[in-house]
């Protein structure tokens, strides 16, 4: 019976057309079969955070490997005291450095020292950004804005933020305010600048598909404008990073009474050596952690770039 009813539904159907007349159609296809695996089975989508530290182990472990041959030629060099037009006589060894970190590490005037630092290149640098991204995002946007403010931009950009140190000592009632202000601009014109180029750089389809959507100029700064700006200001910020400590240092040394900077010319005014190069050591470990933290920032606020990127692997 059940044979027959298999053969039933498999024997070819006859249908009438609109005349009478007689067609026939093929056998009826079978449904389509439906996966029924388990939900346990089904992947889970691990996290962004541990997706982005797996795909960054390997520029890790080159980052130490070049790390390590710097180290290994100071090391060599040292040693041995080449002589080599670069001189090496008066460079304090690994082994001293070691011991003069450790020194100063159980005081706490070290510590202070790095704590000012890092509160000055924080708070010139959030100034910064308060003020480059939407000024670069408006000039970017309206002709008008950036007729009114790029001449102006233009004049003060090429001053290095060096030059600003006697004037900022007279515009801010306190030395701890002109730091920061040094800062300030040392961050500001890459962050500024970079804005600038994402909005010009963005592909105008995507602003006339949000102005067909319905969008206003808000929704169309902060769905479409400000997306699609995120890369450009995002490297703005790293540049802007560097440039901060460079103004930061410079300032320390000439102005300050606290920080890695004025540390680091102390120790030169004393011909201590190795706490001169602790000092460099101690500016390039904070710069390499904020550069470090802005690009882990961009990556987790930006998925779709790095999904893009791991992708063309």
């Amino acid at each position: 019976m059940a044979i027959q009813n298999i053969r039933a539904v498999e024997k070819p159907a006859e249908i009438k057309d609109a005349a009478g007349r007689k067609q026939t159609l093929g056998p009826m296809a079978s449904p389509p079969k439906v996966s029924t695996l388990p939900l346990s089975t089904v992947p889970v989508k691990t996290s962004q955070l541990v997706r982005l530290l797996r795909e960054q182990t390997p520029t890790v472990l080159l980052g130490c490997v070049s790390l390590g041959a710097l180290f290994l030629f100071w090391y060599i060099g040292t040693k041995y005291r080449l002589d080599f037009y670069i001189r090496f006589k008066n460079v304090p060894t690994p082994y001293e450095v070691l011991k003069e970190a450790t020194a100063v590490g159980l005081s706490n005037k070290f510590l202070i020292n790095i704590v000012y630092s890092l509160r000055r290149i924080l708070s010139g640098f959030a100034v910064a950004i308060a003020i480059g991204v939407p000024l670069g995002l408006m000039i970017g946007k309206y002709r008008v804005v950036r007729d009114l403010f790029m001449p102006a931009i233009e004049v003060l950009r090429p001053i290095p933020a060096i030059a600003w140190v006697p004037m900022s000592i007279m515009l801010w009632p306190n030395n701890e305010a002109s730091i920061v202000y040094i800062t300030f601009i040392g961050a500001f014109f890459p962050i500024l600048l970079n804005t600038v180029h994402g909005v010009h750089s963005m592909d105008a389809v995507l602003i006339r598909a949000g102005r067909c959507l319905g969008a206003n100029q808000v929704q169309l700064f902060w769905h479409v404008i400000l997306p699609g700006s995120l890369p450009h200001i995002f490297t703005g910020l790293a540049v802007g990073m560097g440039v901060a400590w460079v103004s930061l240092i410079a300032a320390e040394m000439i102005s300050g009474q606290y920080g890695v900077g004025y540390f680091t010319w102390e120790a030169y005014s004393l011909v201590n050596y190795p706490a001169i190069v602790l000092g460099m050591i101690t500016i390039g470990v904070l710069g390499l952690l904020c550069s470090g933290a802005i690009r882990m920032v961009g990556s987790l606020t930006m998925p779709w770039l790095a999904y893009s990127v791991g992708s063309k692997r």
